[in-house]
């Protein structure tokens, strides 16, 4: 490929992100300014349709307007943004028993709470990369502490505080879900960047969460990685466990080629490889084009309503991911995948009109809902794609080596 090409793409990732996203939601009803925080429920054109508060967001904005900081320079707006976020994140999200919650009202009382951590995992992301932008350490002492937390309820269950009823009972079925360990690396991985004087530890745990995933979830007889496995990591013939969500695949082999980049792991390198090209092969829809959101590996029906809708995170990850794999291998089969997502993603995804991403679309590619936010959607996977995109294009353009990047 010519340099003028990664050049290109370079500024329309970069275009995308400082004229047309940031913008969009900084222009919108996003930043709570009477009690801190973000509400991420918007319309097509930024209005708030739903004030209660996703708590997994609460973190996701706070790592974004960080990480912009981090990544572009200090901008009054986007460190205006974490502050506005980090408070409210600290003290009005978190449980008596230390657990956190995932959704609160507008003002921050408590409305739902759930047996897994993923706001845990937003929060650790992004008091860590707050910390970097901020300067104060005691923003990382908190992500570390929470990191610790999850690494606890993950090896030893029973010492969750926060007692429900399990979703399924240990002693009939133990199930395992691709998608713990997955947060725990890209958590130990942002850790090991952003706190120098511990990156052998959170190495090590990103190294042993990555083990986790190959030895359970990565199935080569079967070409695929599958979200849910019993105990031992042997299938579990029910819908749950034939389920492939290439999305979750995908997000998972850049996170894994990032672990294969820092420990030099040419056999990690090549399973991630695999995860990507079987997630590509599985999650492509041949008739009309993007990403379905989850398959069952035997080809029978799927019980989720939405399997076969085209959601704007997993092209984010399939952005990433193939272009990622090029810049590693060289390969071109990549680039144009990457070239082909690309074009379908903003084809289809964005608004011309009013700015940003929709969110989700019917399997025909057309839009199912206007909005741009929800309590599943804000601005995380889509700047981060953004910025992760612009950072790749930026060493293929200087020729240099990848580098992993979170």
């Amino acid at each position: 490929m010519k340099t003028e090409t990664f050049e290109s793409y370079k500024q329309f990732y970069h275009d995308q992100l400082i004229n047309d996203c940031i913008p969009f939601w900084m222009n919108s009803d996003l930043i709570d300014k009477e009690n801190g925080g973000y509400i991420t429920s918007v319309d097509r054109t930024g209005k708030s349709y739903n004030n209660d508060k996703s708590v997994w967001f609460q973190g996701r904005c706070l790592w974004t307007f960080s990480a912009l900081c981090n990544r572009y320079g200090e901008k009054k707006e986007w460190m205006d943004g974490a502050k506005a976020g980090v408070d409210f994140l600290d003290t009005k999200c978190t449980d008596s028993d230390g657990r956190m919650f995932f959704q609160v009202t507008r003002d921050g009382r408590p409305l739902r709470k759930r047996r897994y951590m993923y706001s845990e995992s937003f929060y650790v992301i992004s008091m860590a990369e707050y910390a970097l932008a901020s300067g104060n350490r005691k923003y990382l002492k908190k992500a570390e502490d929470c990191f610790e937390l999850m690494l606890k309820l993950y090896r030893t269950p029973e010492a969750d505080p926060f007692k429900i009823t399990p979703k399924s009972y240990a002693s009939t079925r133990n199930e395992r879900a691709s998608a713990v360990p997955m947060v725990l690396v890209s958590c130990a991985q942002l850790l090991r960047r952003c706190d120098l004087q511990k990156a052998e530890y959170y190495n090590s745990v990103a190294k042993e969460m990555a083990d986790i995933i190959i030895k359970y979830h990565y199935k080569p007889e079967l070409k695929c990685v599958l979200e849910t496995v019993d105990e031992d990591g042997s299938r579990i013939d029910i819908p749950a466990g034939r389920t492939v969500n290439p999305g979750h695949s995908m997000e998972n082999s850049w996170f894994i080629m990032n672990q294969a980049i820092y420990n030099k792991d040419n056999t990690l390198l090549k399973q991630a490889l695999n995860i990507l090209d079987w997630s590509l092969e599985l999650g492509w829809d041949k008739q009309y084009g993007g990403f379905i959101y989850f398959t069952d590996i035997d080809g029978r029906p799927c019980e989720q309503l939405e399997h076969d809708m085209k959601l704007w995170w997993v092209h984010n990850e399939a952005l990433i991911a193939t272009l990622m794999a090029y810049g590693l291998t060289g390969n071109k089969k990549y680039w144009d995948w990457f070239e082909k997502v690309h074009l379908y993603s903003f084809g289809h995804f964005a608004d011309k009109e009013n700015g940003e991403w929709y969110g989700y679309l019917h399997n025909d590619g057309t839009v199912s809902h206007t909005q741009k936010g929800s309590m599943w959607k804000g601005p995380f996977h889509y700047p981060r794609c953004l910025m992760n995109c612009e950072a790749l294009l930026d060493m293929l353009v200087k020729e240099k080596p990848i580098e992993g990047i979170l």
